[in-house]
């Protein structure tokens, strides 16, 4: 029926077409223009031919495509005699045969293929693949820590920190699979790979595989996502660095149904191995001796312009203290953690103004052969945002030191950014740093990030 309705539509045009044009052509008023007529009539036929062959072409493709069979080509007129062939049309055009089964071969050898199914069978098999880059100098001295990524690094004016590429895709109705590499200078390593179980009873959101904690708020953020350059030196002290609580295990999470806040528990079992290799967090010198994270995030709107979200965490795991003696893994170290996050964006306005303040406090306590040394350490920030795309901030440190909890490092940091759009970023940071044991630090940090891709969102 719809091939009918298209081919009675096409018709009547030409029919107007061909009944106006004689008409015209009986008012000339000389020879030259009764001539010109007879050519424009000429030209009007041998176009209506073609466009009869083109419809019964279209209805072949539409009835191949619906699974029918082609109606038979309707038989075209006989051209005249001075009148040259019309050029045959695409339709018509050899076409090589579709062997049956393969992908887009639909009706007989010889139909064409739908291309637009092949292409959308061709996206299940392919994830969405993006490549972040984030190139990072540094200007002024720091004898204390020279390089702006963490300590026991070596001293770098430029440097590009890292090359991250995601791997992200639905495995099956159940589950979804993401990989993060990242591409440093000195090499590669599997930032995250984890599996997502979606569907489990129980309202359970399980994930296998290597991930980074869901110990608070810094520990858990890729460094493309970070508000700053850097990371706060309480990061640095006592959860790790920029590797942080991050390592191969399973996670559980399951929201806590009340009427009063969004809640949410999650447990999470690692191998043990945790930190840079230089300054490791957790080591696990025995198959049995796993790391444990617990978190609690909590959010709550307190007006239509701005929420609250914080949380408490603890972790626990063996420590590297007393390697090299009988002693050697009886040491453990416990953390406690406290993040709090206000974010304010006027919905009348918000694309030029919104403010989000951050806060982390961490307790650590240290199992070592001198006795227990108790840590403590926090950062406050702020990020204002005054432009549509012009951000401006800053941030105070102070933190204990992991191991010798009796020196204690403080600094403050003033930074802004610009988002030339969604894809990149440039960011300016000034630090001054107080170092227990040594001098005092003054450094600008700049960075370049931008990216390529199809990225995921990150966790809210």
């Amino acid at each position: 029926m719809r091939t009918l309705y298209v081919r009675g539509a096409a018709l009547v045009v030409v029919g107007l077409v061909t009944t106006c044009v004689p008409a015209a052509a009986q008012n000339a008023a000389s020879p030259q223009q009764g001539a010109d007529a007879q050519a424009l009539r000429t030209a009007i036929d041998e176009l209506k031919r073609d466009f009869e062959m083109r419809m019964a072409s279209l209805e072949a493709r539409l009835a191949a495509v619906e699974g029918g069979q082609p109606p038979a080509a309707a038989a075209a007129p006989p051209a005249p005699a001075t009148a040259a062939a019309p050029a045959a049309s695409p339709a018509q055009q050899a076409t090589a045969d579709v062997p049956p089964g393969a992908a887009g071969a639909s009706g007989p050898s010889g139909a064409l293929p739908v291309y637009g199914a092949a292409t959308a069978s061709s996206k299940v098999f392919n994830p969405d693949i993006a490549v972040i880059g984030d190139f990072l100098g540094v200007a002024g001295a720091n004898d204390r820590q020279p390089d702006p990524v963490g300590p026991g690094s070596q001293p770098r004016s430029l440097q590009m920190h890292e090359s991250e590429a995601s791997f992200q895709a639905v495995v099956d109705p159940y589950a979804r699979a993401d990989f993060f590499i990242s591409f440093g200078e000195s090499g590669v390593d599997l930032e995250e790979g984890y599996l997502t179980l979606t569907s489990l009873p129980g309202g359970l959101l399980t994930k296998v595989g290597k991930m980074r904690a869901a110990f608070g708020k810094v520990n858990s953020l890729h460094n493309h996502v970070l508000p700053w350059a850097d990371r706060p030196l309480v990061t640095n002290s006592l959860v790790g660095g920029e590797d942080g609580i991050s390592d191969a295990g399973f996670s559980v999470a399951r929201l806590i149904p009340n009427p009063w806040i969004f809640l949410e528990a999650t447990g999470q079992v690692f191998r043990g191995d945790s930190g840079p290799d230089e300054q490791p967090l957790f080591r696990a010198a025995e198959r049995s001796h796993v790391s444990y994270v617990g978190h609690m995030r909590g959010y709550h709107d307190i007006t239509e312009n701005a929420n609250l979200d914080f949380g408490f965490s603890y972790s626990r795991g063996h420590n590297t203290a007393g390697e090299g003696t009988p002693a050697a893994g009886d040491f453990t170290t416990n953390l406690y953690g406290v993040d709090l996050t206000y974010r304010w964006r006027p919905l009348s306005r918000s694309i030029y103004r919104s403010f989000v303040g951050r806060s982390e406090i961490i307790w650590s306590r240290r199992d070592q052969p001198d006795g227990l040394q108790a840590a403590s350490g926090y950062y406050i920030s702020g990020d204002y945002q005054f432009a549509r795309r012009w951000f401006a901030g800053i941030r105070f440190d102070r933190s204990d030191r992991a191991a010798t909890a009796s020196l204690t490092d403080t600094g403050a940091s003033a930074l802004v950014t610009f988002w030339p759009s969604e894809f990149s970023q440039v960011r300016g940071q000034y630090r001054r740093t107080n170092y227990a044991d040594g001098p005092s630090a003054n450094e600008f940090l700049f960075q370049f990030q931008f990216s390529i891709g199809a990225h995921g969102a990150h966790p809210f």
